[in-house]
């Protein structure tokens, strides 16, 4: 998975555009570069979380036929992913009063990411991916963080139960909450997206890949790793599916 192969994915997205309503153009002048190039500042201009948002959907679109070529006519329940995520988040943040817990958050942060793997489908899908929703993202960040963390991750999957869509506010509201901010979202989706396309060239559709190994989930094993490489490098993508190709063929 090479950067000149992601830049291809890129340049290819005018099936991306067509009734997903994506500038085409801004998904060609993007690059692999400008996707793993994550910087350390806080993304406040809306230009560059557009131009971070296309990038990312033309990521998320090449995995999604990965999964389906004709992926936008097949139904999927996004909404209903969400809303599980959201369960599966609450249980690694923590909420049994009954019992000690600790927060992992660094599963926290992953099952955001799932949840946007899938908000990100969903905006595609409905043909909504624009500057204007950039705009609205980026204004939904910038407000106070406000509710407690647990209530902005129901209030999400309630909005998921009864609209039956993705609702960005409330997913920016779960995100200021923890808090994760824009450039944290890209930066991990990155390593995500490359993760998700390691478990789909396993077998992960058929049932033959193994998702835990040694006793912890590959989301374990991709922060543990990813850790140990540089983000901003061009080659991160393709360094991460190398580790893990290797730590999952050792692994028993």
């Amino acid at each position: 998975m090479t950067s000149a192969l992601w830049n291809q994915a890129a340049r290819k997205s005018n099936r991306v555009g067509r009734g997903a309503g994506i500038d085409r153009t801004a998904l060609a002048d993007i690059g692999f570069a400008a996707v793993a190039s994550g910087s350390v500042r806080a993304i406040n201009d809306i230009e560059e979380i557009w131009r971070r948002l296309a990038a990312m959907a033309a990521m998320q679109e090449r995995h999604n036929r990965l999964v389906h070529p004709q992926w936008e006519q097949q139904g999927h329940a996004y909404y209903r992913a969400v809303w599980v995520e959201c369960a599966e988040l609450l249980d690694h943040f923590g909420w049994k009063w009954w019992k000690r817990q600790q927060a992992d958050l660094d599963q926290v942060r992953l099952e955001v990411i799932d949840i946007w793997h899938f908000g990100l489908s969903e905006i595609l899908r409905a043909g909504e991916l624009n500057r204007d929703l950039a705009r609205r993202f980026g204004q939904a960040l910038g407000k106070p963080a406000g509710r407690d963390f647990r209530l902005a991750v129901e209030a999400l999957a309630l909005s998921s139960l009864t609209t039956r869509t993705f609702d960005l506010d409330a997913f920016a509201a779960v995100m200021r909450a923890l808090p994760l901010d824009f450039d944290q979202l890209y930066r991990i989706y990155v390593g995500k997206n490359v993760l998700n396309a390691f478990r789909q060239t396993h077998g992960y559709k058929s049932g033959d890949y193994r998702k835990t190994w040694d006793g912890r989930e590959d989301n374990e094993h991709l922060v543990e790793l990813a850790s140990a490489l540089d983000a901003r490098s061009d080659a991160f993508p393709e360094e991460l599916a190398a580790a893990l190709e290797k730590r999952y063929a050792e692994s028993s």
